[in-house]
């Protein structure tokens, strides 16, 4: 764990100086001169082309046949925009004072969550609302559901305890993290101590150190420990779908390491590259992926998504029924 912050702190520090990674900017407003920014930005410092299997080259011949002089700065934006669309990553962003850009892998996948069927038809209205958490029993008071819709950097000893004791005499409990778009990565080892009963790597990370495409340093460890306080021994479900993303996928990447915890639902949507990024000539900043967050095996592709260990989709046709929660509860009996 202590690696893993090792290197959001580097991330985190280029985000408030870029020298590290980012030259200076030179102002200019020539649409090729911020094409040709960005592309090279793009190039020697995203960390997925080769999981992805993007050709950045047949994207700069693409997008460059776009590039005018004199066009607006809406057209512009849309063909900078467009090129790092090509890049499938929702931590790749575009900004300016009129636009953003954005991906959208959650549409990558059917809509899959909807929490009013929850509410109507699983939950009582009173269930609780416990810092980030929206949690009741479920199946006669035999499993726990707990709603965690992002990671907030909330979580607490407080919150988390009240929780999990609240559940101490459930058989399983099921932790929805359905349409989680991510947040603090602080969040997710609060959490996954809380299931842990001994010191466990989960996975490895590595940040895009050189120009080259293969440029990385060395993987590092990353690991959670267990809390020293209240902690849950039994089984676990998690739900997720590709609206689950950025530290949503983070937990669900390293769940796969942990025998007690079952990923249902679809494939989650990535985003296990941290982002950083910086200012084109024109002022308009933009952010990417720098990092890669590897499996056991040091594999890179659940850039891709985490895939789930029992695949489960909801019927629109029927909306009184949730068909992931419940696989979630057949599988907890």
């Amino acid at each position: 764990m202590r690696k893993l912050y090792s290197i959001l702190l580097i991330s985190l520090s280029l985000i408030s100086c870029e020298k590290a990674l980012f030259e200076n900017d030179l102002a200019s407003t020539n649409p090729k001169d911020n094409f040709e920014y960005l592309w090279n930005e793009c190039n020697e410092k995203y960390s997925y082309f080769d999981v992805k299997n993007i050709d950045w080259d047949v994207v700069k011949s693409e997008y460059a046949a776009k590039i005018y002089d004199g066009m607006s700065e809406d057209s512009l934006f849309n063909v900078l925009g467009g090129m790092l669309t090509e890049l499938r990553d929702d931590h790749t962003n575009l900004i300016s004072n009129f636009n953003v850009s954005t991906f959208r892998v959650d549409y990558l996948g059917q809509d899959n969550f909807d929490w009013r069927i929850i509410e109507d038809h699983y939950l009582n209205r009173d269930y609780y609302v416990t810092g980030p958490f929206l949690h009741n029993f479920l199946d006669n008071k035999e499993i726990g559901y707990v709603r965690f819709p992002s990671f907030p950097g909330t979580v607490d000893a407080d919150n988390l305890n009240f929780v999990l004791n609240r559940y101490k005499n459930t058989k399983g409990l099921i932790l929805d993290m359905r349409e989680n778009g991510g947040g603090a990565v602080t969040d997710i080892f609060a959490i996954l101590s809380r299931f842990v009963e001994r010191k466990t790597l989960v996975n490895y990370s590595r940040i895009k150190s050189g120009p080259g495409r293969n440029d990385f340093s060395a993987a590092e460890p990353v690991y959670v420990s267990p809390y020293s306080g209240i902690r849950y021994k039994n089984k676990i479900v998690v739900l997720v779908d590709r609206g689950t993303y950025s530290a949503g996928s983070f937990f669900s990447l390293a769940t796969k390491a942990l025998p007690n915890i079952t990923l249902i639902g679809d494939t989650t949507g990535g985003g296990l590259g941290l982002p950083n990024g910086g200012q084109l000539p024109n002022g308009w900043t933009y952010r990417f992926s720098i990092t890669q967050a590897l499996t056991l095996d040091k594999n890179p592709d659940y850039e891709n998504g985490v895939p789930p260990d029992i695949e489960a989709l909801i019927d629109w046709s029927d909306l009184t029924k949730d068909e992931v929660l419940e696989r979630a509860i057949l599988e907890l009996q």
